[in-house]
């Protein structure tokens, strides 16, 4: 079982409109509403991909039962998916994509989350050490709501390490430089947080850097570039055939869902870029974040280039 960890889910709302454009009001052309939150995301993939996975952080209020309905109604009848989210009292948040359809860009509003208690918090370590026990592996993705303690995720991942569960953290700012320090397997920043975090807007030095700070491995996402691994088994780049239109929101996510789902099944490093660039790829012309194209996924894997560096 694969468990991703989401402290900050949300409920998706994506807004489609003919043309976005300040100060003016806007008629939308299509709604979607979906379960989200980055490890909300990246289980829907890897659930589709096969793989059995199960969800856990917190949920609150309406828009929490509504996150955990639409959660239970995508997915896969094989009971692939599975949901462990803990009830708070507060509300889960919202958040929203506008997506301009002449453009394919997307302006994104997400609201902060809701207060999580001491209490609630305690009550969650106890799950996650439950789920630990049959977890072949964790990914820890996305903000923490107010009153979790800042260092989180570094405890997060000291829990999993001392079961011997590979830990992959995908998130930013200071709950980021906390959790490298508590030596993640693997790291899976954008180009933008990885600069943030150690100062260098060169990926390869800002790596190498962020390997130095804890990271046994980090893997970066460089948008359409495709993605840049420093792992001790050696440095690769992987990139798309080319550069796609769609809604990149949920690329990342779809990406982290390709590296767990080949680190879980034992495939060496330029396989895990291979399957991440192409889901990520895939993901971009998917109308949500959580979802891909499965035709244009198989279509990609085998033209993803790897070089060595």
């Amino acid at each position: 079982m694969i468990l991703t960890v989401t402290l900050n889910t949300a409920l998706d709302l994506t807004y489609r409109v003919p043309r976005l454009l300040p100060h003016t009001s806007h008629r939308v052309t299509r709604v979607l509403e979906r379960p989200g939150g980055k490890g909300l995301n990246v289980a829907r993939v890897l659930a589709a991909l096969g793989h059995e996975t199960v969800v856990t952080g917190f949920a609150g209020g309406t828009t929490g039962e509504t996150v955990r309905r639409l959660l239970s109604e995508c997915a896969p009848a094989d009971g692939t998916l599975g949901d462990q989210l803990l009830e708070i009292t507060g509300a889960t948040r919202r958040t929203v994509a506008v997506v301009d359809a002449g453009t394919g860009d997307t302006t994104q509003l997400n609201e902060a989350g809701p207060h999580v208690s001491p209490h609630e918090w305690a009550a969650f370590g106890e799950r996650y050490a439950r789920l630990l026990d049959d977890a072949s592996a964790v990914a820890l993705c996305g903000s923490l709501p107010p009153g979790v303690p800042v260092g989180a995720y570094a405890h997060l991942v000291r829990e999993a390490r001392a079961r011997r569960v590979p830990v992959l953290l995908d998130t930013s700012g200071e709950p980021l430089r906390r959790g490298i320090a508590a030596r993640p397997d693997v790291v899976k920043p954008n180009a933008a947080e990885l600069a943030a975090l150690t100062g260098s807007t060169d990926p390869l030095r800002a790596a190498q850097d962020a390997r130095r700070r804890g990271a046994h491995a980090v893997a970066a996402s460089l948008g359409t570039d495709g993605m840049l691994a420093l792992t001790p088994q050696g440095t690769w780049r992987a990139a798309p055939p080319k550069p796609l239109p769609g809604n990149p929101t949920g690329a990342g996510d779809a990406a982290v869902a390709g590296l767990l789902s080949a680190l879980a099944e034992g495939l060496p490093w330029p396989d895990r870029l291979t399957r991440a660039v192409a889901l990520a790829t895939a993901a971009v012309r998917a109308p949500a974040a959580g979802e891909y194209d499965p035709v244009l996924y198989e279509e990609l894997l085998p033209r993803v280039r790897v070089t060595a560096l």
